[in-house]
This record gives C-alpha cells, structure tokens and sequence, in this order.
C-alpha cells in the first residue's frame, strides 16, 4: 500500500504572466520588455555579436548590454528596446486595436514573426 505524502507541493496554476503572479506593478508592461529583450539576446546570439559589438550597433556600452543579456531591465524602457532591436535590423509593429467588450480594459503583448 502506497504511502500518502503528506508535505505535497502546493501548486498554483499560472495566469500567462509571470509577473502578475508575483505581483509586480505593471505586469504587462515587464512581460512586454521581457519579451522584447529576449528577442534582442536572440538576435545578438544568432549573429555571434560579442557583446561590446552589439554595443557599438546599439549605443551601449558592454555592461549595459551584458545587464540586457541577463534579464536586469529595470534601466531600460519599452521604447529603448524597440530602437535597440531597430538599429540590429528588426522591424518593430505596434497596432493599435479595441480590446473585446467582454475584457473591457485593453492590454500589450509582444508578438513575433507577423508578416506585414
């Protein structure tokens, strides 16, 4: 007869936002920026950039983009990342639409590879 664990983990279902879960200010906005950074370290790693030559494509110095690189974004605004990923070749969209009535209140999201 099996025994009953009686020191279980407690699980909680995720919300999608890491950071509504942990109770951050603007939740959207950090995954926004997250997501927006992850696709700047990808970007770099494709193209095999040292970080002081991704620098010199951003106008960053090398710990700016090694604290970017790490996921420390708090000196970084929605609007640096997009010319980040704008001066390393990417096209950055936004569109601006009616959220659905049932959600009243609208929200942002980073989306990837949306053809134009």
């Amino acid at each position: 007869m099996a025994k009953k664990r009686e020191n279980a983990a407690k699980v909680t279902i995720s919300s999608g936002n890491v950071f509504a879960d942990l109770g951050f200010e603007n939740p959207e906005e950090e995954l926004a920026k997250a997501k927006l950074a992850t696709h700047i370290w990808s970007v770099i790693s494709q193209r095999h950039l040292t970080q002081a030559a991704a620098g010199k494509i951003m106008g960053l110095d090398q710990p700016k983009v090694s604290a970017l690189m790490n996921g420390r974004l708090a000196n970084f605004s929605s609007d640096r990342l997009m010319r980040f990923l704008t001066a390393l070749g990417k096209d950055v969209d936004i569109v601006v639409r009616d959220a659905p009535k049932k959600r009243g209140k609208g929200r942002v999201r980073v989306l990837t590879g949306i053809a134009a």
